[in-house]
């Protein structure tokens, strides 16, 4: 099978092509460059050049705070341009893969992990415009089209809250991180791996379409994961201080509770991804070992 990766130069996008090609897939790696999602031309190019069997839509508008003021071009990155790839892949007869997130829920639930039906109720800009490329590709590629949200990425390629707290370490004596939001780290190496499997499976098995929760098993505050980074590192975790979302405030509001269910993998026969700490403990020598080049 032929794959072809949008957004590959971002951090997902890129292990996204390292899995695939790992597993022996023939891969198409487009950054924006290559493959404008917002540009019908790009996207109608990029399709008749390649001819994928499969897509997956790593391209994203991920800077949540800015989208705040910045409505009109998330939603055109991650709302048209969602559409505009479900359309093509339409003519084209591929199947899509479509990434998401936690933000298109109202982030107010306690204690049990948003199941994949739960209605959603975004608070935010970023939130609104990833609600609206769901849609998209959910009416435009109804029976060759899955949505995985994900949430708390991390990875080897990229900023991540992960790598900030590795850098702080080594920088400051002590670090204020909140622990009033509650989430699941999710290594984006760990999210590829689920997306590669679930992709051949669209065109095998009707119950693989739809939407899907691709995050880590498991759940932690920021302020957990701050002290799990530390005590990984070496350091002492005390150093890692306890605060709330008072003392952090952003122009878009986080969620309080992140955490999202994994009950469609295993009724397609797939496991959801292991425990954030297990992920963790492997993924932080490659990203340590990133940060020293």
């Amino acid at each position: 099978m032929k794959w072809l990766v949008a957004g590959a130069g971002g951090m997902l996008g890129h292990d996204m092509a390292e899995e695939l090609t790992r597993r022996g897939a023939e891969v198409v790696a487009l950054g924006r460059a290559g493959l404008d999602v917002t540009d019908p031309g790009s996207v109608e190019s990029a399709f008749a050049e390649h001819r994928p069997d499969l897509v997956a839509n790593c391209a994203a508008y991920t800077a949540v705070d800015d989208a705040e003021t910045d409505e009109e071009r998330a939603l055109l990155i991650n709302g048209e341009g969602a559409r505009l790839l479900a359309r093509a892949a339409a003519r084209h007869g591929a199947r899509l893969v479509h990434v998401s997130t936690d933000y298109v829920f109202d982030g107010e639930a306690r204690a049990t992990p948003y199941p994949e039906d739960h209605p959603t109720a975004p608070r935010t800009a970023y939130g609104r415009t990833k609600l609206a490329g769901e849609q998209a590709v959910l009416q435009e590629l109804p029976g060759a089209s899955a949505v995985v949200r994900t949430a708390w990425l991390y990875g080897v390629h990229g900023r991540s809250f992960v790598r900030t707290m590795l850098e702080l370490e080594q920088r400051l004596d002590t670090v204020d991180v909140v622990d009033d939001q509650r989430g699941q780290p999710t290594w984006t190496a760990d999210l590829a791996a689920l997306i590669a499997q679930l992709g051949p499976r669209l065109s095998q098995d009707p119950a693989a379409h739809g939407i899907f929760h691709g995050t880590s098993s498991g759940e932690a505050s920021w302020y957990e994961l701050a002290r799990e980074v530390f005590r990984s590192a070496g350091a002492d975790p005390g150093r890692v201080r306890p605060t709330d979302s008072r003392a952090f405030v952003r122009p878009a509001p986080r969620p309080a509770y992140s955490a999202l269910g994994h009950a469609r993998w295993r009724e397609i026969g797939l496991e959801p991804s292991r425990d954030w700490k297990s992920a963790l403990h492997e993924a932080l020598p490659h990203i340590r070992k990133e940060m020293s080049q």
